[in-house]
């Protein structure tokens, strides 16, 4: 039996980092929209101080990285294509300030530091992606317009490492900043307990919405595919001439473009090919400079556009990687490692991030009073944490539905689906409806509770597959429908997930077996299992349903079944049936 349960250390820091990735959501998005310079430094220094001023309250060790995991993460909920580069700096950052804080403790020096090493970060990886993009080329580039500077300057000291020591200097200083801000404020939340304090509240900057990423066809096939691609750019760029390397990249992305929609936008600004054109011309004339001879421009400006097609590879490429890698499929995979609390904590900050969202302030309060700004969001992480462990909805609530062969348990629970969508209660999942012929029951189909769709699933004296349960044939289509509709409620959304029925092919392991497992530790996964009475108690033995609440089909009232569901995960009914 897995361990569903997620540590408190992965709560905090599943809230540390939604409250992180909320900032970056909402004001990363303003300052985007307004083309603020620095505007990674200001996110940087955001999240720095989140993260300082809450590790006053929570003092746990590895809370800076477990909450850099999860904001990056959340990252992949922002409409931008490109997630990869802010998402290994956000990363990055909080690593920087967990080795500062463990080595220097979590004294003053230590959080000064650590925001020192956080915020100089982001101008290393700025060069680092340039070389990487561009290739070693760009080096050249920067060394022969410094060299060009200097001479026309008549200046006598190499100023090669003097913009990038003068900047690495501004970074620090703006680091130095945003911590002294981020232990002010957590001596604060030390000191008095919260109080609100009256700001103005954005409205979400956007409404964050999945339905292209379900609605995506993910591919473990096409994954390794993008990766062979992207490898083989780069051989082909390196070792053929441009008439070939040029075709073939080019080739490359238009396919990327047809399968990826989101890939494509990086290439489709008009900001891309500004700078695309500016590369080339400034490298071809940084290394026409140098050389002599009536071939040495052409020879830069080829340069130019192979360190161009680089970039677009790098861009559109990892683009691609991060659609694919966002398969429910590898996220899946990971609870059945040591890192199974990581998509469980994830899953908690989605339910998180709206309400985080919408209780962002906005920018200029934010400017005109940091402190107490900054107070008023860190003191939800605190409420949350209360919330949480008040609520506990990785605790979920198991719910069996049981009767004898024909006691009405589908009837049953088609009434109850009735009585949750009269309530607004997100509900999802299978039912099996009986199929008859001549008054014998011949088969089941299978019913997505979502959108009533259909699929064979069960049929007597048919060979629709190879596989029996008892005198029915299994149909590998209808198996194969129904697992698929639950493999998708693992995703955020449906409070309350249907599985009808649950017997003895899932005690052998087959059936839905596995998409149960997968479904259990899901916070806000509330199951409704249609279990004959003879595999009540293996049901419950097999998954350990203990705490199940059990209806018996002959002998409940729906309404009262209802209710009694409703009340247990926290929504009320009255309205709807006030005479219960």
């Amino acid at each position: 039996m897995v361990d569903h349960r997620l540590s408190e250390k992965w709560i905090k820091a599943s809230i540390a980092g939604t409250i992180w990735a909320a900032s970056e959501i909402v004001l990363g998005s303003f300052l985007h929209n307004l083309k603020i310079p620095f505007g990674g430094n200001v996110l940087t220094a955001i999240g720095i101080i989140i993260l300082i001023s809450i590790s006053y309250t929570w003092t746990d060790k590895g809370f800076f990285w477990r909450a850099g995991i999860i904001c990056a993460l959340m990252k992949t909920m922002s409409p931008s294509a490109v997630i990869f580069g802010p998402m290994i700096a956000i990363f990055s950052e909080s690593l920087l300030l967990e080795i500062s804080v463990r080595l220097l403790g979590r004294t003053m020096a230590g959080y000064l530091v650590g925001s020192m090493l956080a915020m100089s970060w982001n101008l290393f990886q700025k060069i680092a992606n340039y070389i990487i993009y561009y290739g070693s080329n760009i080096i050249e580039v920067y060394n022969n317009l410094l060299i060009y500077a200097q001479k026309q300057l008549h200046i006598q000291t190499n100023i090669v490492w003097l913009p990038i020591i003068g900047l690495l200097v501004i970074f620090a200083l703006f680091g130095i900043l945003a911590g002294v801000i981020g232990i002010i404020v957590g001596r604060k939340m030390l000191k008095q307990p919260v109080s609100d304090i009256p700001v103005s509240i954005n409205e979400p900057v956007q409404q964050i919405n999945n339905k292209s990423e379900r609605d995506f066809n993910y591919s473990i096939t096409w994954l390794f595919i993008d990766i062979a691609l992207i490898i083989c750019s780069f051989i082909i760029l390196n070792k053929t001439s441009w008439k070939i390397w040029s075709v073939v990249i080019t080739a490359i992305i238009i396919i990327w473009s047809l399968r990826y929609k989101r890939a494509l936008r990086q290439v489709a600004r008009p900001k891309f090919w500004i700078f695309f054109v500016f590369i080339t011309l400034i490298t071809a004339f940084a290394l026409t400079k140098p050389q002599e001879g009536p071939n040495s421009w052409q020879q830069g400006l080829f340069t130019g556009i192979q360190m161009n097609f680089r970039a677009a590879i790098i861009i559109v490429g990892f683009s691609v990687l991060g659609t694919e890698l966002y398969n429910p499929v590898i996220r899946n995979f990971f609870l059945r490692t040591s890192f199974k609390n990581l998509p469980l904590a994830l899953e908690l900050a989605a339910e998180s991030l709206p309400s985080f969202i919408a209780n962002i302030p906005d920018l200029k309060s934010l400017v005109r009073k940091p402190v107490s700004i900054f107070y008023q969001v860190i003191s939800q992480a605190e409420r949350r944490l209360s919330e949480i462990k008040t609520r506990n909805p990785l605790n979920q609530k198991f719910f069996i539905v049981t009767g004898s062969v024909g006691s009405g348990k589908t009837t049953f629970v088609k009434n109850l689906i009735d009585i949750f969508r009269k309530n607004k209660m997100e509900v999802g999942g299978i039912i099996s409806e009986k199929v008859i012929s001549d008054s014998q029951i011949t088969g089941y189909d299978l019913v997505n509770v979502g959108n009533g769709e259909k699929e064979v699933f069960l049929r007597q004296n048919e060979e629709c597959g190879s596989d029996t349960i008892g005198r029915y044939t299994i149909c590998p289509e209808g198996l194969k429908f129904g697992n698929n509709i639950l493999g998708s409620l693992v995703m955020p959304g449906n409070r309350i997930v249907v599985i009808d029925e649950v017997g003895l092919l899932e005690l052998q392991d087959r059936g839905w077996a596995e998409s149960i497992d997968n479904l259990l530790g899901k916070p806000g996964k509330n199951l409704l299992l249609v279990v004959r009475n003879t595999f009540v108690d293996k049901v419950i033995s097999k998954w350990d349903l203990k705490n199940a609440i059990i209806f018996n089909a002959e002998e409940t009232d729906y309404v009262k079944a209802g209710m009694s569901v409703m009340e247990q995960i926290g929504t009320v009914m009255a309205d709807h049936y006030p005479s219960v």
